[in-house]
């Protein structure tokens, strides 16, 4: 019953510590290019594994991804029909949330402004709105989409939510499907994107759609968050709007091809902020908890929890 783990660009070995002191009863090894003991591998955890590790190791039973994201298996021709599970885990929400939050407020705060002030030596106020007058709207209401609506509306924001699927969650307006996304966009002042990657959401948030988003806000012009996925998004849409002054602002941390490349436009907008993919990074210990727990409740007969339907891709 050994784990195996395949972890693209990252430290596998605290990985494989932490793992192997809440499971000292079995293996935790690397795939290491198949350099493992195969047959006896039950489960995998994995983030942007070798898709050779699939035909390589018969015997798994349950796939970990290393991330609340799951495009970088279910686009893998390779991966079998076995249980997929997607870390839903507190730590994960409330760092990501953190994220969501901070940006939100430094576009809400002018803190761009005021940087490139504090730059050229210039002390001059700028009319501030308050939060009860600025129309957040947040793509994607899972654990992590609805997390970051609860902090916010705290904060005094009026929070809108969109999805695939009607969802009905008190105090929150919720719209649902493509005929209500013109509407919803439309009253958004501050868009978050956290919608994962899947075939329905490929470059759903494109120049059209950019277009929607409300010009008579409390904030002079909309403002475009994304820490979901970057192949929602148009980055070549997004850096003209920004260009043009459709978007007032911009804060990305997640991109079509990672890292970014030295050549995208993006890097110069200054009225865009750019982190490399950080949002909610992946805390060993608590993650590693979170697997082994999960194996623990597959052993003793209990149902796996947050698997992913890979129909829908989430």
């Amino acid at each position: 019953m050994n784990l195996v783990l395949s972890i693209k660009n990252v430290n596998e070995t605290e990985w494989i510590d932490r793992l192997q002191a809440l499971l000292p009863d079995r293996k935790v090894e690397g795939w290491n290019g198949g350099d493992c003991e195969a047959q006896s591998a039950e489960y995998l955890l994995a983030w942007k594994p070798d898709p050779a590790i699939f035909a390589a190791l018969p015997n798994l039973k349950v796939i970990f991804s290393l991330g609340a994201g799951v495009d970088h298996l279910t686009s893998l021709p390779e991966l079998p029909q076995l249980p997929l599970v997607r870390i839903v885990d507190p730590d994960l929400t409330s760092r990501m949330t953190e994220w969501v939050v901070f940006q939100t407020l430094l576009h809400h705060r002018q803190h761009l402004t005021y940087a490139a002030q504090q730059e050229a030596g210039v002390w001059n106020s700028h009319k501030q709105c308050a939060a009860k007058d600025v129309r957040v709207g947040i793509l994607g209401l899972g654990e992590l989409g609805l997390d970051s609506a609860k902090a916010l509306k705290l904060l005094g924001f009026q929070i809108a939510g969109w999805s695939r699927r009607p969802k009905l969650v008190e105090g929150l307006e919720s719209f649902a499907g493509n005929d209500q996304l013109e509407s919803f966009l439309n009253q958004t002042d501050i868009l978050i994107n956290l919608l994962p990657a899947t075939p329905s959401t490929h470059k759903l948030i494109d120049a059209k759609r950019l277009a929607m988003l409300s010009q008579t806000g409390a904030l002079g012009g909309p403002v475009y968050i994304n820490a979901g996925r970057g192949a929602t998004q148009d980055e070549e849409a997004i850096d003209a709007a920004l260009t043009s002054g459709l978007l007032k602002g911009a804060s990305i941390d997640v991109f079509a091809v990672e890292p970014l490349s030295h050549s995208s436009p993006l890097w110069k907008q200054r009225n865009c902020i750019i982190t490399p993919h950080v949002a909610a990074d992946s805390n060993a210990q608590a993650l590693s908890e979170y697997v082994a727990g999960q194996i623990k409740r597959f052993e003793q007969g209990e149902a796996l929890q947050n698997l992913v339907d890979l129909e829908t891709g989430y």
